[in-house]
This record gives C-alpha cells, sequence and structure tokens, in this order.
C-alpha cells in the first residue's frame, strides 16, 4: 500500500544510515555544493566513461543498425523509471534507487549476456576467477573508472555503500518473491558469486526487482518487433491473461506489475507480488526463456561473439611477452590497451594516479586479469571493428 515502506526509507532516521553513506575514502568538499550523498553518487556515475558506452553494448538482441532496439543504456533508464515509481509510491528513498539504478549494469560485458559467459570461460580458465556482471560493476566503481577531481588528480567513483551494495547485490535472474534487505553489513569483496546476499537497503530491493521487471516486458517487445515470437502471440495472451483486445506492449505489462507489488508489499511480508502474479511472473520468465533468450536466431550470435572476444584476448595475452608480435598484427588495440593499463599499473606512475595502482604487471596472472576488465569495459562496435583489423590483412 501506498508509504508502506516510509518506515524503514534510507534517511537519518535508518539505524543503518551511517554505514549505508559510509564511502571508502573521504570525498571532496566544494563550499557550493548543494548535493545530498546519493545525488553525488549519480551525478559522479553518469560522468563515468563505463556508463556513456552503454549506448553501444547489446542488452538482448544484438542490432546496432536498429535505433529501435532496446540498449544497456535504455535497458538502465526503464530500470531507473521502474523502481523510482515503486520506491516514490512505497515511500523510500528515489534519490537511492535512482544512483543504483543509473549504475547497477554499468559492469556488463560487450554483446550482453553472451560476452559475460565468455569472459567468464576466459578468467575461469586463465586466472582461476569467475567473471559475471555484477561483480565486475562493483569493480568498475571501485577500481577502474576514474575522475578527475577539483586537482586534477585521477580518482575512483568513490560511491556509498548504499550505492555499491545495490550494484552487486542487484541480480533480478533469481525467482524470489517476499525479497527484504539483509541486515548485516558486510565486506562487497566477500561475494563470490550472484545473488549470494540480499541488498542491503529496501532500495537495493527495489531496483533487484525492478530490473526484473524491466526486462522481461520489453524483451517481449523487441522480439514482437524482430519477428521472433509472432508466432507464440497466442500463448503469450493466455499467460498474461489478456483479452485480444489488449495491446501486449511495455506500458501495459510494467504498469501491471508495477501495480500489483506496490498493493502487496509491506514490511512484514517484503516486496512481494500476489500469488497469481508472481505464479504468471515466473511462467512468463519461462516463456521468455524458451522463445527469445535460447531461440536459434539468438543462438546463431554466439559463436561469432566468442570468436571476437577470444581472438582481441589472445592477441593481448601475448603482448605479454611478445610486443613485437602483438604490435605487428594489431597495433591499434595494444597501444590503446597499454595506454589504458598506465592508470592502474605499478611500474610506469606519476603523482595524479598515485592511489589507482591495482595491477602488479609483473605478475603474469594480474597482467590477463587487466586484459578482461579492459575488454569488459569495450562496446560491441569497438570490439568488431578491433577483430576485423586485427584479421585484415
Amino acid at each position: 500500500m501506498k508509504n508502506s515502506l516510509a518506515n524503514v526509507a534510507t534517511n537519518e532516521n535508518n539505524s543503518k544510515w551511517k554505514n549505508i553513506i559510509k564511502r571508502e575514502k573521504k570525498l571532496y568538499k566544494r563550499n557550493n555544493d548543494i548535493r545530498t550523498e546519493f545525488e553525488r553518487d549519480y551525478t559522479r556515475i553518469i560522468h563515468s566513461s563505463a556508463y556513456k558506452r552503454m549506448k553501444h553494448k547489446t542488452q538482448v538482441f544484438f542490432s546496432p543498425q536498429n535505433d529501435h532496439i532496446c540498449t544497456r543504456l535504455e535497458h538502465v533508464a526503464l530500470v531507473e523509471s521502474t523502481s523510482y515509481t515503486i520506491a516514490k509510491y512505497l515511500g523510500l528513498n528515489t534519490e537511492l534507487t535512482r544512483a543504483i539504478a543509473t549504475a547497477h549494469d554499468i559492469g556488463h560485458s560487450p554483446f550482453g549476456h553472451q560476452g559475460e559467459k565468455v569472459l567468464n570461460e576466459i578468467s575461469k580458465r586463465d586466472i582461476g576467477e569467475s567473471f559475471w556482471h555484477e561483480k565486475n560493476g562493483l569493480d568498475m566503481v571501485d577500481k577502474i573508472e576514474l575522475l578527475e577531481d577539483p586537482n586534477g588528480n585521477k580518482q575512483n567513483l568513490n560511491l556509498t555503500y548504499g550505492v555499491r551494495d545495490g550494484i552487486i547485490s542487484h541480480c533480478g535472474e533469481i525467482d524470489q518473491n517476499n525479497l527484504k534487505p539483509r541486515d548485516e553489513y558486510i565486506n562487497l569483496d566477500d561475494y563470490t558469486r550472484p545473488n549470494q546476499y540480499a541488498p542491503y537497503t529496501w532500495e537495493g530491493c527495489v531496483v533487484k526487482v525492478a530490473d526484473k521487471i524491466s526486462y522481461l516486458g520489453r524483451d517481449i517487445i523487441d522480439a514482437i518487433t524482430l519477428g521472433i515470437i509472432n508466432k507464440d502471440l497466442k500463448e503469450l495472451y493466455k499467460i498474461l491473461n489478456y483479452d485480444t483486445n489488449r495491446v501486449i506492449n511495455n506500458t501495459n505489462i510494467i504498469n501491471d506489475l508495477i501495480y500489483d507489488l506496490c498493493n502487496n508489499s509491506n514490511e512484514e511480508n517484503g516486496l512481494c507480488f500476489s500469488k497469481d502474479v508472481y505464479n504468471m511472473l515466473n511462467i512468463l520468465k519461462k516463456f521468455n526463456y524458451e522463445t527469445i533468450y535460447l531461440s536459434n536466431k539468438l543462438m546463431q550470435s554466439t559463436s561469432y561473439f566468442n570468436l571476437v572476444l577470444n581472438t582481441i584476448y589472445e592477441l593481448l595475452k601475448k603482448s605479454y611477452n611478445e610486443d613485437t608480435y602483438a604490435e605487428k598484427i594489431c597495433k591499434e588495440l595494444v597501444v590503446d590497451f597499454k595506454r589504458w593499463l598506465k592508470d592502474y599499473w605499478n611500474l610506469d606512475r606519476n603523482k595524479n594516479n598515485k592511489n589507482n595502482v591495482i595491477f602488479n604487471i609483473k605478475d603474469e596472472k594480474e597482467y590477463l586479469k587487466a586484459i578482461i576488465y579492459y575488454i569488459s569495459g569495450m562496446t560491441d562496435n569497438y570490439a568488431i571493428d578491433i577483430y576485423n583489423k586485427i584479421i585484415r590483412f
């Protein structure tokens, strides 16, 4: 019901407040800054390079020539809008949901979840660590993304704990009702897998649910636009319990889910849908997997994405000991990677990046990890362009 979670909203009266607004390092202050802590987080996120690159990253469908197919950045905007509506109605902190939602997919690789799978296979094979976008998102804001402070020094985003927690806790793939935040204030580096812990705030829980609401509806519309599920529309009408006079579109799907969630959520039950809608949501997710995500149309691109990312990775891997060979094949790639790496390694640093040393390039495993970070930040088009230059005579 309306304002049913106002008593547990993130504000100065919340017992978790000091932990939620805590930063790893003290953030510089301006005498004329009028923003709140979470507003500062939001603006730091949208000024980051990783945020800007999401406009050229795949959400589900790789379709760079079609302006009307959802990109990763548009998905982020949909999650922000959905979480704002839910949080505002329930009486939660909309500034916090906005910051979390805007950054929640900042760690996604090129080519969406298919690209993520490729990088995970490489990472587990060569450095013994899993790659998953929620953890990569936290690493992006904590270690990789750099902004200049007022004195020109490069610093990491240094976001509040509440936003950082929301990024790594946002996994919307898990079927879960009655979602409530955890009580424990944990070291976020303790995460070893997606959905290991519930978010620390109710606002983080809202973004987690909003992510699922947003992608299920929009993916259906894109699939209809591309003609992937036209033969399955009768089944879709049945799942949604729509009569044939009602249009299947993002507006109707998202509105129905938000309305049901907002009218069934409270402190006792957590964020929850009614039994009927929750069952429908799980059936809808199963429908999406069978008809969209595992469709032949999408699967045909998997081998291509695998080839592109592995080719780039293997060439950069050779640059560790064979600089001449790698640069002969694609000088642009090697030079750009080493230019990027200079902000983070421990052999060539100056006073402006003294706080950002995260790779010891004398250790080959750390060098390979740097390559994975670097590739994860690429846009679809840049990765394809580099691949074409590598194979071109």
